[in-house]
């Protein structure tokens, strides 16, 4: 990639120093290097600014030469609270005035010039001492959808089925809705069985994968399957069990080293609640019955009773109103709120559901309270963009300043990888991608990420990996009866490995959707909530995510040691993975290790490359998935071989 004459490089410390998000109160360089052409230098100068502070115009100064040109530098300091800053540079000569700024993409990285105001650099300002609880950096998460999971009733009958409710017998049966065909309205929610009792009979599973953290889909009372229409935020859904069923849950789970996290969904409940009794369900006097109601502030109402917000539209969700005290005394603050009613229950954690529609001042109040009750908890957000500049309702959320979450659903990480592997984008593409969210992230929330490949909101990964046709060239009802091919099938567990190697092996917080393991195939809601496939599971993938959770676990470096992100080629992916002297990222002690690893997208081509070692010392080098065999060190180079659709992890022991 050729140089333009007027060049910063925001990911080269040379040109910003020091790299990425940083702490309010923080020193930074900035570097702009200009080879003069035939034009005459007049003035540089640095354009930044902030939402808060607005613009300033700050005149480089000259630095020291180089050849055919000349290097500019400036130097100012963060604010003292969190915000955005950006910038850009404008050069006027005697030709005319030049802009410099972020390149198209704006990823970051290598800027382009400009004739107009270009797109700027972001530099994310976090509050000083902001962390994330050591024990989390290094956990591998499992997410549940309850009643997919497994039954655990003796006699496998479904507990406390609702008036209705559609039962399956055959636990292997796709899922569906049964729907009001003039209306498109849920008739009737479709019930498997599985329940708490039956995570709790599987714990010894998730134990012997490797799994330490339990995120589950929500447990609270609601008339759906997928309980994402609150009831009672106190109670446990009778089909599920109850807070005894819970709290037994949560002390097993902690004896094996796994803790639970919680779905929060606080952005609206369910119209036959307590708190909004549309059906006059509950003894309870609901907002819909009264204004009198207690709870009648917790709703937005436009026309009492029967017009009133509610979520996306769907008038079974009111959406409440997060800001009311009442609502953030019972949620949050009161003694016997709902955070505290489930974190004496066990609960080590929340993840927020669609963090987007919540207040700022709500997330806040939460994630205060929850660190009062126990510091190491974790509250984690659903966002699906870059969490960092997310703009949502026309606010600039702070979701990662310092005073909101902890961690982050990382859809863009899911679509990163996806694209890599699909083709859709080259070696060099995949390390810009990923370097963005690099330079943007507080370097303890990039290794906090929570970093998935499958949820309940999209289609199975190994579905979309066997090249499955897309939902919109097929009818309900056939994308309900479609499974790969054999050829698909074997392409899309090539796939899986080799996108799980580098979701394993990358910084953040693995978290497989319960069933990839096995196999699972599906597209959309409902479909990529199948049951578990107990006594059906693809052992030979299950064999390898056991394998791959166990190197992950095996190494410091795989979890919080230095990250080096490393295009090979255009079909190829890797990064460099290591901890020297005896401390990791954030000053903790740890082994030793540096570790290679690399992903051959390709389907057809195997591929061969070097890689310089020769300053990296002479401790032999280990393909750690290919029997430990080392890789001898030719000339101070690596020569390395992947097959097509083959990953590596080159391993060297200091």
């Amino acid at each position: 990639m050729s140089i333009p004459w007027i060049h910063h490089d925001s990911y080269q410390s040379f040109y910003r120093k020091p790299f990425g998000a940083v702490p309010c109160n923080q020193k930074i360089s900035l570097r702009l290097s200009i080879r003069t052409e035939g034009e005459t230098i007049h003035q540089v100068h640095l354009r930044l600014w902030t939402d808060q502070e607005g613009e300033k115009k700050m005149p480089m100064d000259q630095l020291e030469p180089m050849n055919h040109g000349q290097i500019y530098g400036g130097t100012f300091d963060t604010p003292s609270f969190p915000c955005l800053i950006w910038y850009y540079f404008i050069v006027t000569t005697d030709k005319g005035t030049y802009f410099y700024g972020n390149n198209s993409l704006q990823q970051g990285g290598m800027g382009q010039i400009y004739h107009q105001e270009p797109p700027a650099y972001q530099i994310t300002v976090y509050k000083e001492n902001s962390s994330v609880p050591s024990w989390y950096k290094s956990s591998i998460m499992y997410q549940i959808f309850v009643d997919r999971f497994y039954n655990g009733t003796e006699d496998g009958k479904i507990m406390n089925p609702k008036p209705g409710a559609y039962l399956y017998t055959d636990w292997y049966a796709p899922p569906s809705y049964i729907r009001d065909h003039k209306t498109g309205a849920i008739q009737q929610y479709d019930f498997f069985g599985g329940n708490l009792l039956g995570i709790r009979k599987k714990l010894s599973y998730l134990n012997s994968l490797g799994i330490n953290i339990l995120y589950l889909n929500p447990i609270f009372e609601s008339p759906s399957n997928h309980k994402y229409d609150t009831a009672d935020y106190k109670e446990v859904d009778p089909m599920y069990g109850d807070t005894d069923t819970f709290r037994l849950l949560c002390q097993e789970a902690k004896a094996l080293g796994i803790s639970i996290i919680l779905d929060g969904v606080f952005s609206h409940t369910c119209s036959d609640s307590i708190y909004f009794n549309k059906n006059s369900t509950y003894p309870s006097l609901g907002a819909y019955q009264s204004p009198a109601s207690p709870y009648y502030s917790w709703y937005r109402f436009a026309v009492y009773p029967d017009q009133y917000e509610c979520w996306w539209g769907i008038d079974t969700m009111p959406n409440t109103n997060e800001i009311a005290p009442s609502f953030q005394n019972f949620i949050i603050h009161d003694a016997t709120s709902v955070v505290q009613h489930w974190m004496n229950l066990g609960t080590k954690g929340w993840r927020l559901d669609v963090a987007d529609e919540l207040p700022g001042s709500f997330i806040k109040a939460f994630r205060k309270r929850i660190k009062q009750i126990d510091p190491d908890s974790i509250l984690i957000g659903e966002v699906w963009e870059d969490a960092s500049n997310k703009v949502s309702h026309g606010e600039s959320r702070e979701y990662l300043f310092g005073e909101e979450l902890d961690s982050v659903m990382n859809y863009p990480f899911r679509r990163i990888l996806l694209d890599f592997i699909l083709g859709h984008s080259n070696g060099q593409e995949t390390h810009g991608s990923l370097m963005h969210l690099y330079e943007n992230y507080p370097l303890h929330h990039f290794y906090a990420a929570m970093n998935l490949v499958g949820s309940h909101d999209v289609p199975r990964i190994l579905t979309l990996l066997g090249d499955a046709p897309p939902e919109s060239a097929l009818s309900k009802d056939e994308q309900s009866r479609y499974q790969l091919s054999i050829e698909q099938k074997k392409k899309a567990l090539k796939r899986l490995k080799l996108l799980s190697l580098l979701q394993m092996t990358f910084p953040g917080i693995p978290c497989i959707y319960y069933g990839d393991e096995a196999g699972l195939e599906g597209y959309s809601d409902p479909l990529n909530r199948r049951t578990y496939p107990w006594g059906k599971e693809n052992q030979d993938l299950l064999g390898w995510y056991k394998n791959i959770i166990k190197i992950r676990r095996q190494y410091d470096a795989l979890s919080t040691g230095d990250w080096i992100s490393w295009p090979i080629h255009e079909d190829i992916y890797g990064f460099m993975r290591s901890i020297e002297f005896g401390r990791d990222v954030f000053g903790e002690e740890k082994h030793n290790s540096r570790i290679f690893v690399f992903a051959n997208r390709s389907l057809l081509h195997e591929i061969h490359f070097s890689i310089d070692v020769v300053l990296l010392g002479d401790h032999a080098w280990i393909d750690i998935l290919h029997d430990n065999n080392e890789i001898p060190v030719l000339n101070g180079k690596l020569n390395i071989t992947l097959k097509p659709l083959e990953g590596k992890i080159i391993v060297q022991m200091l």
